[in-house]
Parts: C-alpha cells; sequence; structure tokens
C-alpha cells in the first residue's frame, strides 16, 4: 500500500484519511503478535485525519496531507513516551518533537505511533528490545531484523503508508531485505538528528521505510535539508526536483558489482537472487562492471570500534541523576551503578564496555586512532569505485532472515551486517529494494550504494529495474 497511491482516492473523495487510518489501527490491533509498535496513538491519529479529510474537501491539502507514518521509539514525539526500547527510558516523557517530526505534521502527515527496535538502536534481530522480540510478518518464526524492524513490519504488514528508522550501519536497509520493502539511508548530514537519541553520532541517520521509492522520495522532499538545532545536517537540493510521478528516464549507467570473494560468506539463494538483479540490470540496457573494494575486509572492524566508541560516551548521560530510571534503594553500589545495571540490557552493556575500552589510555591509540584511519581508507576507496561507475551494487544481507533466538554468538550477529555497515562508515546513500525470494518464501533484497550527495539517483532511476 503506498501514499502516491492514496492521496488520489482522498482528493478524489473515494475514500477518506479517518477510513484508511481506521484501517491501520485495525491492523495494527489484528497484529499484535508481532510486537511492531511500543505506542500506538490512536486517539491523535483519528484527530489529525479529520483535519485532513477537511484540508481535501476544501482544497486545501498539504503536500503530504493524510500520509500516515509510524516512527521509531528512538525519536522525539511531544509528549508521547520515548523510550529507546530499554527499562532505562521506559517511562520518559519528551517535551518536544523532533525536527524530522514538525516538518512531516507541517506538511500534513499523521503520526500514528511509535515503533519497536533493538534496545538503544544495538541489534541486527530486534530482539534485544525491553518490550520483547518483533516477528517478522513473512514468518513469525523468524526476525524482522533490526534495529528498527518494528518500522520495517509496520510497512509490511500495512499498518502505515510509511515509517521512519534510524541507520547506524544497516538499522533500516537490514530490516527492509527481511520483510520485502524498501529502505533509505540518505547521505550523512541530508536528514536532521535533532530529536532523534544517539547512538554512534557520526554513523546515525534517519531513514525510511515504504512499499516504493516514489513515497520515500517525496518523504525527503520535506524532512530533509539544514537544520539550525543540527551543527551536521547540511543543504539539500538532491530532491528539490524530485517528481515521484515521474517514470524512470532509462539512462543507460554503469553498475558496479562485487566479486564473488566478498560473497563467500552469503547463502546460494542471496547470491541468486543477487545474480540475477544483476542480468536484469543489464538487460535493461544498464553496463555491469566488477569493481575492486580493497578496504572490505576492514569494514566490520572498523564499525564496531567507532560505534561502540561514540555509544560509550553518548549513553553516559544515562545515569539516573537527569533523567529517566533511577534505582537509588540499592544497598550493595552507588545509586549511578545500581541504575545503569538495572537499566541496560545485555547488548548495550557489551557494547558499552567494548567502547571504554577501545578509548581508555593505552588503548586509543592501538584501537580508535587506527579506525579512525581505516575510516578515511574506506572513504577513499568508495571515491575512486564511484570514479568508474555509477552506483554499486551489493546483497543487502548474507543470508535470509533467521529463526528467533538463533544468533546466539554477539559476533555472528554482527556480521550481519557486513554489506551495510560501509555505507556508514563512508557518509554514502543506499537503498535496499526487494529483488527476489528465498526457496521457504522469505524475501531477500538487493543493495544499491551510490557517491556523496546522489541519492536522488538511486531513488529515481535504478530501483525501478525490477
Amino acid at each position: 500500500m503506498t501514499y502516491i497511491t492514496d492521496r488520489r482516492l482522498f482528493q478524489a473523495g473515494t475514500l477518506t484519511v479517518q477510513q484508511r487510518v481506521s484501517e491501520f489501527l485495525q491492523a495494527i490491533s489484528d497484529g499484535t503478535d508481532l510486537n511492531a509498535f511500543i505506542t500506538v496513538m490512536a486517539e491523535s491519529a483519528m484527530v489529525a485525519a479529520a483535519e485532513s479529510d477537511r484540508r481535501f474537501a476544501t482544497g486545501l491539502a498539504r503536500p503530504l496531507e493524510g500520509c500516515v507514518v509510524a516512527v521509531k521509539d528512538n525519536i522525539s514525539v511531544r509528549d508521547i513516551r520515548l523510550t529507546c526500547a530499554s527499562r532505562m527510558l521506559e517511562n520518559f516523557s519528551p517535551v518536544y518533537n523532533a525536527t524530522v517530526i514538525d516538518r512531516l505534521i507541517d506538511a500534513g502527515a499523521v503520526i500514528i505511533g511509535k515503533t519497536n527496535m533493538d534496545e538503544f538502536a544495538m541489534g541486527s534481530s530486534n530482539e534485544t528490545s525491553a518490550f520483547g522480540p518483533v516477528k517478522n510478518p513473512h514468518d513469525t518464526r523468524r526476525v524482522p531484523g533490526g534495529s528498527s524492524g518494528g518500522s520495517a513490519v509496520a510497512v509490511a504488514a500495512s499498518m502505515c503508508h510509511v515509517a521512519l528508522g534510524s541507520d547506524t550501519g544497516g538499522s533500516v536497509r537490514q530490516p527492509a531485505a527481511f520483510c520485502g520493502v524498501y529502505g533509505y539511508k540518505p547521505t550523512y548530514g541530508f536528514v536532521s538528528r535533532y530529536g532523534l537519541v544517539a547512538f554512534a553520532s557520526s554513523l546515525d541517520q534517519i531513514g525510511v521505510f515504504a512499499g516504493c521509492t516514489a513515497d520515500i522520495g517525496l518523504i525527503m522532499q520535506f524532512i530533509s535539508g539544514k537544520d539550525p538545532m543540527d551543527a551536521t545536517s547540511v543543504e539539500c537540493s538532491a530532491f528539490r526536483d524530485f517528481d515521484p510521478e515521474a517514470e524512470s528516464a532509462g539512462q543507460s549507467r554503469i553498475i558496479g558489482r562485487v566479486s564473488d570473494t566478498l560473497l563467500k560468506d552469503c547463502s546460494p539463494e542471496v547470491v541468486n537472487v543477487y545474480n540475477n538483479f544483476l542480468q536484469k540490470a543489464e538487460a535493461a540496457g544498464n553496463r555491469i562492471v566488477l569493481i575492486d573494494l580493497p578496504a572490505s575486509d576492514l569494514w566490520i572492524p572498523t564499525y564496531f570500534i567507532l560505534a561502540a566508541a561514540e555509544a560509550s560516551s553518548n549513553l553516559s548521560r544515562f545515569d539516573g541523576v537527569r533523567y529517566g530510571l533511577r534505582i537509588s534503594d540499592s544497598q550493595d553500589t552507588d545509586m549511578i551503578t545500581a541504575t545503569r545495571t538495572a537499566g541496560f540490557g545485555t547488548e548495550v552493556k557489551r557494547r558499552i564496555m567494548l567502547g571504554t575500552f577501545v578509548l581508555s589510555s593505552g588503548y586509543a591509540d592501538q584501537y580508535y586512532a587506527k579506525a579512525q584511519k581505516a575510516r578515511h581508507h574506506i572513504a577513499d576507496s568508495y571515491a575512486k569505485a564511484f570514479s568508474s561507475v555509477d552506483v554499486l551494487a551489493l546483497p543487502t544481507t548474507p543470508d535470509i532472515a533467521f529463526p528467533l533466538g538463533r544468533q546466539a554468538s554477539p559476533v555472528q550477529m554482527w556480521l550481519s551486517d557486513l554489506f551495510t555497515v560501509s555505507a556508514n562508515i563512508a557518509g554514502i546513500p543506499s537503498i535496499s529494494i526487494p529483488a527476489g525470494f528465498a526457496s521457504n518464501g522469505m524475501p531477500i533484497g538487493v543493495q544499491l550504494q551510490a557517491a556523496h550527495g546522489a541519492d536522488a539517483l538511486l531513488l529515481g532511476e535504478y530501483a525501478a529495474i525490477l
């Protein structure tokens, strides 16, 4: 279900926004076992829907009028609890909107609720949530991916038109692939992070899930651009002339494919879908060339050192003193230690400890400083690749959605982000598109990456290949 299609119905008067919101709320209720939402904003969503209907009826509809949006629960919505799927913030209520929320509401969007996620966005399966795991709508015995699994499921199960997630190392693209929807991570800085709870500030970026690239491009027209509240945000003209109704120009481009060596740990079905995608792209008139990415062996270690280091710093604010959980009656430990012990889950503690270690005296140069150098090397390798190709195609994930509880090893879980972390390290745009299915019916995605700032290229042309 897409907003582009529904908007025509809203304008024609054959469907009301209130009817559509009611249907979405019913889908959320019927899909409670999927555990996609932490907070459902039914009452305020119906009020906003009534206002949208009034505007359509009077010819005053705004650009996103009636677009129903689900929001990952690490993005601030005023007076709606912001949990980050953690006991640390279980009852925290923010007093301001994130910039993306203000921009969506001003454009006419309807916010329907806050979606479940891995705790503090740390995870690749949506099993680390303090509110229980999210389940894949294609097979409820399997994970939806993470950390933005709730948002991916909300779109895949027709609980909203589009959903916002956050992507630190693939947390939009990986669940999009597992759930069979489009998941897009913009160029770093194109979308304000003001109101997004920070995990790793130099890697985090708010992204979008949808059923088509046209919906994503339309949303990006309004949430992207410079924000005085976020010093890392930049002016963005990439979507100024984006036309969600336009057909793909079909211009022949050069698409880079990765070597078989990089695909050696992928499941055969993922490799098969990837190769089929490239064959379709070539049949559509594009030229396929082999691209060497010499820094690929550095992607995972560089990402986890940088992300853990920044996480240990960002999460130091959750101490029981300023906001959130406070454990003050412990006789065995001090209040801060007791609060953080009770408030954080295992994966969050693991990453805080790893980050503290790589920043500690005697080890910072050995690990963190080297990771920063590796980051520049990775970015340079991408710059070289995009000097000879227009877009790079990779699998989104090495395997299909795995069963709940299967990935017992943290390292095994981290390796599921093999193909996604590099885009965050380099700050480039990337999108996962539904590309096929495994023999058991589970979706498989292909990931497209482009040069810094070339976001509209991904949304406007290559996703139309299929």
